[in-house]
């Protein structure tokens, strides 16, 4: 196995199918304002549809995976809480080494991660210990402060996934540390198998708990499979395509891209273009409102949070624990930038069609 430097983004969590969490630790993390987006051009009464284009982060080291962000970027920070979607594989751990991410804090998120295939052991300051494995719902609750680390298993041949972050609203962004499993039922419609980890979709309700309503599900669709889904259009919604060809309210997309649909939608249509079953992960939440600074491993609400916490964190303070049965060193937060971390925002929401 490799471990990836400091100055590199690194995979880290079991969560993200099961949650594999991936820790944000590029040399130089920045805040992201958004930009306002263009009109829209397609049918009155579709929805409205912006199509993200992911970019590649490198994971560190020469062999090493890299992973495909959507999420945050500056044509949009959050759908929902949701304000971190990495998609990473499939990926050779014979050739980069996998995945061995040493301990590392979160404050005011919790880590959401979904593999679809592979295995990651999963460490954390509460005293977790758990097998991320594909299908499987980890989430942990980094509030106040928490530290994890994760490593893929000797058993992993192949690493393919999904990391996702949520963002605490200010109520409780200093919860207390928490770490859930929960392994949904696939629900069969027709033409498509559906996993619901978060909130509630074709009929099944995930029991987990989230700080704001929000949606977390995997859909897998048939071979040239059209499916219509009921959902709520208070909620703004993420479509992120693993595989296939998808098309969604009139917009095609490709493998790693990411549909934003606007809120004010009550039903999404998503047809498999293709000839092969396409795999996407369907996200949504209420519009967020609330202004976040988000930089490394730590969301907060001002530059003072981030500096605090990432001082803390150097100090080896108690807010942070400690992860037992690691092997190794803690990971080292990078450099605080030169400037000032200023709160982050989505575009100006744009009014309903009527």
């Amino acid at each position: 196995m490799v471990t990836w430097p400091s100055d590199q983004l690194v995979l880290n969590y079991p969560a993200v199918g099961e949650v594999v969490a991936v820790s944000n630790v590029e040399a130089e993390p920045v805040e992201i304002r958004c930009a306002e987006q263009g009109d829209e051009r397609s049918a009155p009464d579709a929805p409205q549809v912006d199509v993200l284009s992911p970019r590649e982060v490198p994971l560190g080291g020469p062999r090493a995976m890299s992973v495909r962000r959507t999420l945050p970027q500056r044509a949009r920070t959050l759908i929902g809480a949701w304000c971190f979607v990495d998609h990473y594989g499939p990926d050779d751990v014979a050739r980069t080494g996998g995945m061995h991410v040493p301990p590392h804090p979160h404050t005011g998120l919790q880590t959401v991660s979904w593999l679809f295939s592979g295995e990651i052991e999963h460490r954390d300051s509460l005293g977790s210990h758990a097998f991320v494995r594909p299908g499987e719902l980890n989430l942990m609750t980094g509030g106040y402060g928490i530290s994890h680390s994760e490593v893929s298993t000797a058993r992993t041949t192949v690493l393919h996934g999904a990391q996702l972050w949520v963002a605490l609203p200010e109520g409780h962004r200093d919860a207390a540390r928490d770490f859930e499993r929960y392994v949904p039922e696939p629900v069969r419609i027709d033409g498509a198998q559906v996993r619901v980890f978060l909130g509630s979709l074709a009929g099944d309700v995930s029991p987990v708990r989230t700080f704001t309503p929000l949606l977390g599900a995997e859909i897998t669709v048939e071979p040239r499979a059209v499916i219509p889904l009921t959902v709520d259009a208070a909620f703004e919604h993420g479509l992120l395509v693993d595989a296939g060809v998808v098309r969604v309210a009139d917009t095609l997309l490709h493998a790693a891209e990411l549909a934003y649909v606007h809120p004010g939608a009550d039903a999404l249509t998503l047809v498999n273009e293709s000839d092969v079953p396409a795999r996407t992960i369907l996200l949504g939440g209420v519009p967020f409102d609330e202004e976040i600074v988000m930089w490394w491993n730590f969301i907060g609400r001002s530059h003072e949070d981030i500096v605090r916490a990432r001082d803390e964190w150097e100090a080896a303070s108690d807010r942070f624990g400690v992860v037992a049965g690691y092997a190794g060193d803690r990971l080292a937060a990078p450099a605080m930038p030169k400037v000032t971390i200023t709160p982050r925002r989505n575009p100006p929401r744009r009014p309903p069609r009527i």
